[in-house]
């Protein structure tokens, strides 16, 4: 068998990759290159090539929460009716988990993420405290109490100035300025060119376990104003140590781009990204929080009953008459 026949046999195999995971609850399935099926005894990833024909791949969907779809990969509608059974999210992206084209969210998870984001989000003060957070997560330094959101822009533009300092001294590069322009994106440099496709490829991987955890990706707390505000959020948290020094080591390469990609997904399985993200975003918007309370599905059978909000107790039971019950001014 020539080298261009193993090179085919090898595109042709399956690429189900089971992430590490957070909890027993929570875990991530990478599937590319196959199609998912339904079949009489469960959902199953189907791979065909000219030397074995069709193989099947059971996949657990019954301990899934995210099923992350790669470019190579089709699904049945029978098969996606049973992940949105197992409450597992569905999610299309790139090659190697980047990316992010849409997501199909598990529809009966609790909104708990969702709900907690947003009331940080509508608090000044507790935004601000996310966003304090957010600056000593990424950096890995603490913030005196009291630091207002001006002058956190102005620690995160210093700590960004040095880096870049740091990296191009480190690399040979000359005096480096961040530039983005889509309009003249071939006059850009190799390092400009390579950062903005590493940051676009994070930015697909933040957006998948966003969309997972059910919260906004619209609702940042130091990005404002846009659709992705806090998908750039999670993702400012780990430039400095992923795309940054990617970026730099690529300033000499005739594919920036390219080869910014390919390795920024050999970098995601070597560094763990996806869980760890999860955990972070988690810390972010509930500090302390038990890395064993996820989400579980929102009541029983295909139609759940939502709660009712309260602003005494937080949430009571949905599905109940409370005509009969007392109420603020007639006994309660």
């Amino acid at each position: 068998m020539g080298a261009e026949d193993n090179a085919r046999k090898l595109l042709a195999r399956p690429t189900l990759a089971m992430l590490p995971r957070v909890s027993d609850g929570l875990s991530f399935l990478f599937a590319d290159i196959c199609r998912i099926v339904q079949t009489d005894t469960g959902v199953c990833a189907e791979i065909e090539t000219e030397a074995s024909g069709v193989q099947r791949v059971p996949i657990p969907t019954a301990s899934l929460a995210c099923v992350l779809l790669g470019p190579g990969t089709s699904i049945t509608g029978r098969a996606m009716e049973t992940f949105m059974r197992h409450n597992t999210t569905v999610v299309n992206c790139g090659a190697g988990g980047i990316l992010n084209y849409g997501s199909f969210p598990a529809p009966n998870r609790t909104v708990k993420w969702l709900d907690r984001q947003a009331r940080a989000y509508a608090d000044d003060e507790r935004r601000l405290d996310v966003a304090t957070r957010m600056y000593e997560m990424r950096f890995d330094e603490e913030v005196a109490e009291g630091t207002s959101i001006e002058r956190l822009r102005a620690l995160e533009g210093q700590r960004m100035k040095a880096l870049y300092r740091q990296l191009a001294a480190k690399n040979g590069v000359k005096p480096f300025k961040r530039s983005y322009d889509p309009g003249d994106w071939d006059e850009q440099s190799p390092v400009n060119k390579a950062l903005s496709s590493a940051n676009a490829a994070l930015y697909g991987v933040a957006h998948s376990v966003i969309a997972h955890l059910g919260c906004s990706a619209g609702l940042g707390f130091v990005h404002s104003g846009k659709q992705h505000s806090f998908v750039f959020d999670v993702a400012d948290l780990y430039k400095a140590r992923m795309t940054l020094p990617l970026a730099f080591a690529l300033h000499d390469s005739s594919s920036p781009e390219g080869e910014a990609r390919v390795r920024l997904r050999r970098n995601l399985t070597l560094y763990r990204l996806i869980p760890r993200m999860v955990r972070d975003i988690q810390e972010l918007l509930d500090p302390g929080a038990d890395e064993d309370d996820d989400d579980e599905p929102v009541g029983a059978g295909p139609w759940p009953v939502a709660d009712l909000w309260d602003p005494l107790v937080g949430a009571v039971a949905g599905g109940v008459n409370y005509a009969d019950r007392a109420v603020d001014g007639e006994g309660r």
